[in-house]
């Protein structure tokens, strides 16, 4: 079934037809675009009565005109940009679609586009060292809000929305348009990628995740920031399993009497690395940086350091 649905969008999107898959409802053809790795990215654009509404902005300018060019293929206009969070791997090449089609308002939540205009961990300004040119130090801030829980209507499609506080990100917004059952979650869900959790917090994304799954039950395809669209129950799964395993390798390095006294030794960091690289083989990262599975073991042991083990949510619970 999994299969026949995924084959059957996939000959949506390219041919752009609009005669549906199985129960004959109407489906949005969708159009993705995947950067190189290291860091590969998606963007997804979804075809309204109307032109284009496009999920994500990519990390450069140069990936972004790259996806430009196969998204002005298909003859339709651009008529919206939705932003699912603030991470500069998904805004720092906006500007080149905004440049494209000034005349597209550009979505976020509110703190989504704050974070945007302000920079308050410096992301934006570390990444514009790295790339130059490729990635602005100050992306395109969204000029339009998307309200917690309220739908948008743009170019003739209806999209639902449900908002996330902090855990991948310090927020998100996923986006549902309800004829396709297609759900563009951003960084809320990746599909076989080692994921950023260098804000640490897991608990939050974890509680999110169950969020996502019961706001979204008759979702059929998942659109990932990250890897492959898959279905939603399975990579939501999938994505929970990775994160309690990884707070389950931390979590002894900050118990009491741990070799380092509640500091991960290099040992520990070795042991962990070792065990997410026998269970995730092939897991690509998420961002360029070569030291990203050790940056994500200090930002989780200080998460798990700090937490109160009778307060946890229930998706957090050991």
């Amino acid at each position: 079934m999994i299969i026949r649905m995924v084959s059957c969008l996939v000959a949506l999107a390219v041919a752009a037809a609009l005669s549906g898959c199985a129960g004959g409802q109407p489906a949005a053809p969708v159009g993705s675009f995947s950067s190189d790795n290291p860091g590969s990215v998606n963007i997804h654009w979804v075809s309204a009565p109307d032109g284009l509404v496009l999920v994500d902005g990519l990390r450069t300018l140069s990936d972004a005109r790259r996806a430009l060019t196969q998204i002005q293929a298909t003859g339709q206009p651009v008529a919206a940009i939705l932003v699912t969070h603030p991470h500069p791997d998904h805004v720092g090449g906006i500007g080149e679609f905004d440049r494209a089609y000034p005349e597209a308002p550009i979505y976020a939540n509110t703190a989504t586009a704050e974070f945007i205009r302000t920079d308050p961990l410096g992301f934006y300004a570390l990444t514009h060292q790295q790339l130059g040119d490729d990635h602005p130090a100050k992306p395109v801030v969204p000029d339009h809000t998307v309200a917690p829980g309220a739908p948008v209507d743009i170019a003739g499609l209806h999209l639902e929305t449900a908002e996330f506080g902090a855990g991948e990100a310090v927020a998100a917004v996923a986006y549902y348009q309800p004829d396709s059952a297609a759900l563009f979650a951003g960084d809320l869900v990746g599909n076989r990628v080692t994921p950023a959790l260098l804000e640490g917090h897991t608990c939050g994304w974890l509680t999110s995740l169950d969020q996502l799954r019961a706001r979204f039950p008759d979702a059929r395809i998942l659109y990932p920031g990250h890897g492959a669209p898959g279905d939603p129950a399975a990579l939501i799964d999938a994505q929970r399993e990775y994160l309690r395993t990884f707070r389950q390798l931390t979590r002894p390095t900050v118990a009491e009497g741990s070799p380092g006294g509640g500091e991960v030794t290099a040992d520990e960091q070795r042991s962990i690395i070792g065990k997410l690289d026998r269970r995730y083989p092939n897991y690509p990262r998420v961002a360029s940086l070569p030291n990203i599975q050790e940056l994500n073991i200090a930002a989780v042991a200080t998460e798990l350091r700090g937490e109160n083990s009778a307060a946890l949510a229930p998706a957090c619970q050991p």
